[in-house]
C-alpha cells in the first residue's frame, strides 16, 4: 500500500509540474511517469539503507533513460520529460534547512545540511550525465554495428 501512495502523489506531483513547465499535453501523463519511476528507484534503494547520494544518483540515472526513451519514441526533446521527472528527486526540504539554521546562527548544522544538497545536486546531474553519454555509445556502437553488418552483406554477395 504504501508503494501505491508513493506511486501515486509522486506521479501528481511530476504531471503537475509538467504542467508548469508548459509540457505538450500529450506529454504529461508520460512525465508523470518518468517522475514516479524515477522516485520509486530513490525509495526503494533508501528503504534498503542506500544513502541519499547514491539514491538520488540512481533515480537520475533512470528517470534519463526514460526520458531519452520516450523523446525518441515520441520525436521530442528529451528535456520535456526529465526536467519535470528529476522534481522529485530535487533535495528541496534539505535546502530550506540549511536556509533555516543560517538564519538560525547555527552555522555547523547550516554546513552540514548544505553540503547534503550540494552532494544531492550533484549526484542527480551526474545520474542524467552519465545516463546521456551511455546512452549515446550505445547508440554509437549500433550504429557503426549496423554498418559493418550491411557492408559483409554486400561483400558475401
Amino acid at each position: 500500500m504504501e508503494y501505491v501512495i508513493q506511486l501515486i502523489f509522486s506521479f501528481i506531483a511530476t504531471a503537475c509540474f509538467g504542467v508548469i513547465f508548459n509540457a505538450p499535453v500529450k506529454a504529461i501523463p508520460y512525465c508523470g511517469i518518468v517522475g514516479a519511476i524515477g522516485w520509486l528507484i530513490y525509495y526503494e534503494l533508501g528503504i534498503n539503507g542506500v544513502d541519499e547520494v547514491r539514491a538520488s544518483f540512481a533515480g537520475a540515472f533512470v528517470v534519463a533513460i526514460l526520458a531519452m526513451a520516450l523523446a525518441r519514441k515520441f520525436r521530442m526533446p528529451m528535456i520535456v520529460y526529465s526536467v519535470s521527472g528529476i522534481i522529485p528527486l530535487v533535495p528541496g526540504g534539505v535546502a530550506y534547512n540549511t536556509m533555516r539554521n543560517i538564519v538560525e546562527l547555527d552555522y555547523a548544522l547550516g554546513m552540514q545540511n548544505g553540503m547534503r544538497v550540494l552532494m544531492i545536486s550533484g549526484a542527480i546531474a551526474m545520474g542524467l550525465v552519465f545516463a546521456e553519454v551511455i546512452m549515446q555509445i550505445l547508440f554509437r556502437m549500433l550504429r557503426k554495428g549496423k554498418t559493418s553488418i550491411q557492408s559483409f552483406v554486400k561483400v558475401k554477395r
